[in-house]
């Protein structure tokens, strides 16, 4: 268990949820990273551009950026860190982004590691399939996008392909980039 005396390791895996074959990351951050820097993790390693809104939910508790555009009842996540969240392994919470697709992420702690300055947080340990385009239709609309790129004499390729700007594999994962994108924004 994380106290605010105890800076640990999270383990964390976040998995989009509805995508069938599963898209997941697995990334270690440090326990008392804030909310807003954790979202910022889950766009670099998942791959989207921040184009969107996005809220935390954990215990019918919604935290975000407040904006006074908008009437919703949220706390500031900018006053929070994961470690007031999930406290023990195996706890849980959802992030979505994009209320429109409404992509909804479980971010369920899978371990408390002890913290070791020799180890560069975030980073990603692992993870599997390409992140859906932005404004795709959420996962119902990206299963018809999956749908017609992988079938050359579907009616719409072509104009998907050009939407997309050129070729798009759903099943593309680059542990690599993602760390080189971490490390970049992150330094």
């Amino acid at each position: 268990m994380a106290t605010k005396q105890s800076r640990v390791i999270y383990q964390i895996k976040i998995s989009l949820m509805g995508a069938k074959p599963p898209i997941w990351r697995t990334v270690l951050v440090a326990s008392d990273i804030g909310l807003s820097a954790f979202h910022d993790v889950i766009q670099v390693v998942m791959g989207w551009t921040n184009s969107h809104l996005h809220q935390f939910i954990a215990n019918k508790t919604f935290y975000s950026v407040p904006d006074g555009d908008y009437d919703l009842e949220t706390e500031d996540e900018t006053q929070y860190t994961l470690a007031q969240l999930l406290t023990k392994e195996k706890d849980s919470l959802i992030y979505e982004y994009d209320f429109g697709d409404s992509w909804e992420h479980k971010i369920l702690l899978e371990k408390i590691l002890p913290f070791d300055t020799e180890i560069a947080l975030p980073v990603c340990l692992k993870g599997k399939r390409a992140c859906p385009p932005e404004d795709c239709g959420g996962i119902w609309g990206y299963e018809e996008l999956i749908a017609i790129v992988l079938d050359p004499k579907h009616a719409e390729y072509e104009d998907t392909l050009e939407w997309l700007g050129g070729e798009f594999d759903p099943e593309e994962f680059d542990l690599d980039a993602i760390n080189d994108d971490l490390t970049e924004y992150f330094q």
